[in-house]
């Protein structure tokens, strides 16, 4: 029985009923995502100049290029984020977590194309003391790299009871999200939501805003990384539940009997609104550690406008497959069901993906609907075809074209696992296991000149090449979402074995910062290199802490040329200081 259609008869009931037995604030702190006083997103923000009517003027999602024709606006949007430690209970399990300004998800981020992003961020981790870095996932960066917040590569740590303040341009524009890229911090809930308004020829009328898909952890992540990379310890991490924007019942009936933690049944799931007759918008983020989503709405069709920061050519289907980090844009139109009636969201997680609990559900309200009702509908009858992969490259395209360009370098950079001489199973990606150098990031040394790293930071230089192909070849088992840091890459080709020299539509190949490698098989992407280090990683939290990540170099000379802010050296400097009084207990590659 495939998990779509099967999940309401095999699941514990306790999971799908719409009976909250805790209050927001328990669950989820100061966050209203997945209440139904969440509010709705306009098309664009309207506190700003309108040139023809839009902030971004006359510019269009199919007739110009977005990353040569970027607005600027002029306009700052600001935020203050706090990092703190907190207690709450998103599934009904309790939790010690990390929050942002005391809420999981964290605030929302908004902006219109072509808008600043300031961001100052509070560490106030205690007990025990932490640094913290937060990355602006799916952000070119090309003129501010040392913002792209991935510590020892562009920036220190932020050190405890400190701040430091991004910022960037919001480059491109849909959906994304931020996250603390220290460790696998994020997974202890340091993670929200960024809209940002663009233009769009896909109508709708509501839009709904973020729908963040998750797996969810009980043990802290510390703990979690502590036994994975313990002598003979596992690399596989199994999570306890899926969340829907930060929410979802759990059984306390199968927590362990030693186990005293408070844990407390039908939690409460998220609820969405939809207007009878109307087209909603939906920013589908998998914002998890480790789990490959497949998302759905039972009897609705979904229509997708966008994947990660890139419009593509609207096309229609019953089931989204969402990587970590992964993000997908959807139109549903509420003209399924009556006025009164109620439906399942649903965002389950493959079978490749080691899951206690794998079925995440969410309730969907037409508007004359009570708010107390239990959805009754049924779910698609779509098999999860196991390949742990994304759809077929010619499934969606991008809405304006860009041909691929010949390469000007090409490097096979290939993934596995292995054991060291302590019996600690760890990930090779290019032949090293990576480890970095909080004290001494990549991005500041080749400022200075310095371009001769140890191996262990796993540092790759392209000099001055323009456009630079990578075929990533997997030799395990494990599909893997692999993300490049401040670039929309062209993806060539992905599938089982070796390449075979075929591109996909190589008169406009898709293009995204995420994309999944299957198992035993391989991926082809190329990118147009943009000065400056850039993380390439596999974005599963406990692959990229066991070394899976590498450090790419593009232009050094620019590099040496750039005038980074006094900022990002007094922050190392703080950082230093307090790492020379304090232990920084990484036990893992650190980003």
């Amino acid at each position: 029985m495939d998990r779509l259609r099967g999940v309401v008869e095999t699941a514990s009931a306790v999971l799908y009923t719409a009976k909250a037995a805790l209050t927001q604030t328990k669950t989820n702190g100061a966050s209203v995502l997945g209440t139904l006083l969440a509010p709705v997103l306009s098309l664009f923000l309207t506190n700003n100049p309108m040139p023809d009517g839009r902030p971004w003027g006359n510019l269009t999602d199919y007739g110009n290029n977005p990353y040569l024709e970027c607005p600027k606006t002029n306009v700052v949007r600001y935020y203050d984020f706090t990092v703190s430690r907190g207690i709450i209970a998103p599934d009904g399990y309790q939790r010690d977590v990390l929050l942002v300004n005391g809420a999981f998800p964290g605030p929302l981020i908004e902006a219109n194309w072509g808008d600043t992003i300031v961001v100052k961020v509070h560490n106030n981790i205690t007990g025990p003391q932490e640094g913290t870095a937060i990355h602006w996932h799916g952000f070119l960066q090309h003129e501010t790299p040392w913002e792209d917040g991935a510590p020892g590569i562009s920036q220190c740590p932020i050190p405890p009871r400190t701040s430091y303040r991004y910022e960037f341009i919001a480059s491109l524009y849909g959906s994304s999200w931020y996250h603390a890229h220290y460790s696998a911090q994020y997974s202890g809930g340091v993670l929200g939501p960024i809209a940002v308004h663009g233009p769009t020829q896909a109508e709708y009328d509501i839009d709904l805003g973020p729908v963040m898909l998750s797996d969810w952890h009980h043990k802290p992540y510390f703990d979690i990384i502590e036994e994975m990379l313990a002598p003979n310890g596992s690399p596989r991490v199994l999570s306890d539940n899926n969340l829907i924007n930060g929410k979802m019942h759990f059984d306390c009936s199968t927590v362990a009997a030693e186990d005293k933690t408070p844990c407390t049944n039908t939690a409460g799931i998220s609820q969405f609104t939809f207007r009878t007759g109307k087209t909603h918008r939906l920013r589908l983020i998998n914002s998890g550690s480790d789990g490959v989503q497949r998302f759905t709405i039972d009897e609705h069709m979904l229509t997708v406008i966008a994947e990660d920061f890139v419009p593509v050519k609207p096309y229609n289907t019953t089931v989204v497959t969402l990587g970590v980090g992964q993000r997908v844009d959807v139109l549903v139109k509420a003209d399924v069901g009556k006025p009164n009636s109620a439906f399942w969201m649903r965002s389950n997680l493959t079978v490749c993906s080691a899951a206690r609990q794998p079925n995440a559900v969410a309730a969907v309200y037409y508007d004359r609907a009570s708010a107390s009702a239990t959805p009754t509908s049924g779910a698609w009858s779509v098999p999860d075809p196991g390949t742990c992969a994304n759809d077929d490259l010619d499934v969606s395209e991008p809405l304006y074209p860009i041909p691929l360009p010949d390469p000007t370098f090409t490097q096979t950079m290939d993934i596995e696992s292995y054991k060291n001489a302590s019996n600690v199973t760890l990930w090779k990606f290019n032949g090293v296991s990576m480890r970095t150098d909080y004290n001494n990031p990549v991005l500041l040394l080749a400022n200075d000149g310095n371009y001769s790293y140890p191996a262990e930071w796993n540092t790759v230089n392209y000099y001055r090449n323009s456009s630079i192909r990578i075929i990533v070849n997997n030799n395990g088992p494990a599909s893997h979402p692999m993300h490049l840091h401040g670039h929309n890459f062209y993806i060539l080709h992905e599938g089982p074995g070796t390449w075979n020299g075929t591109i996909v539509r190589p008169e406009n190949p898709h293009r995204r910062d995420v994309q999944l490698v299957r198992g035993n098989g391989h991926l082809v992407i190329q990118f147009d290199g943009a000065p400056g280090i850039w993380a390439f990683h596999c974005h599963t939290a406990w692959h990229a802490s066991g070394g899976f990540l590498s450090s790419l170099i593009v232009d050094p000379d620019a590099v040496s040329d750039m005038r980074i802010p006094r900022d990002v050296e007094r922050n190392c400097r703080a950082w230093e200081r307090w790492s020379r009084h304090n232990v920084v207990d990484q036990i893992d590659s650190g980003t």
